[in-house]
């Protein structure tokens, strides 16, 4: 049965009792070049070793907000996968030890900057999301996807490349729920709007958030 005294605990790494094939990703951490909002959980265990690719000296982040869910096998490729393209070589002579080469500045490097994820992401099994992608606040990615352009706040995408199958709202509910950030707010009003947050009337729920949004 579940204890509705219980406060949730945002740095516990396994959020279910029993169960360690979920975690919540921020306090497994160690990496200063990705930064994960509160509550967001990986549905398997070692969440870095799938950030792959991502060397200090290309300088990228991976930022994801909070409440995202990420299934098993999703993948985070970053900046370090690109290789230069300007040159007669593709190959990276600098990542090895013994060859004497300099890092080229990254203007002779394809990088495409950080790697943003909003709030309330859902990021379907064995996604991949490439280098430089921005996926906005209530996104869902289906599974399999590979995620090469951003993609818009409450917007389904899917396929390989990802390509948009549908909004999940009208543009005044999507103008609403920016406004609302529920993710933003304290526990204990989480837990008030959890009632309109997982409710499918959504006439009902949109009169709701326009209370509560003013």
């Amino acid at each position: 049965m579940m204890n509705d005294t219980a406060i949730p605990n945002p740095n516990q790494v396994f959020p279910i009792r029993g169960i360690e094939s979920l975690t919540y990703v921020r306090p497994t951490l160690t990496r200063p070049n990705i930064e994960v909002g509160e509550f967001t959980y990986f549905s398997d265990k070692d969440f870095e070793r799938h950030v792959t690719h991502h060397y200090d000296f290309n300088g990228d982040k991976l930022i994801i907000g909070k409440f995202c869910q990420i299934a098993a096998g999703v993948e985070f490729v970053m900046n370090g996968a690109n290789h230069q393209m300007n040159a007669a070589s593709t190959y990276p002579f600098y990542i090895f030890e013994g060859w004497g080469q300099s890092v080229p500045p990254q203007s002779e490097i394809p990088l495409k900057g950080d790697t943003v994820v909003g709030n309330d992401v859902w990021i379907g099994q064995n996604a991949v999301i490439l280098p430089g992608v921005h996926i906005g606040d209530g996104a869902i990615i289906a599974l399999n996807s590979v995620v090469t352009h951003d993609v818009e706040p409450y917007t389904i995408v899917g396929g390989n490349p990802a390509k948009v199958i549908r909004r999940r709202f009208d543009d005044e509910f999507i103008s609403l729920m920016l406004r609302l950030r529920w993710w933003d707010k304290d526990i204990e009003e989480i837990k008030r709007l959890i009632p309109i947050l997982t409710c499918s009337d959504l006439a009902w729920v949109k009169k709701e958030i326009k209370n509560h949004v003013g």
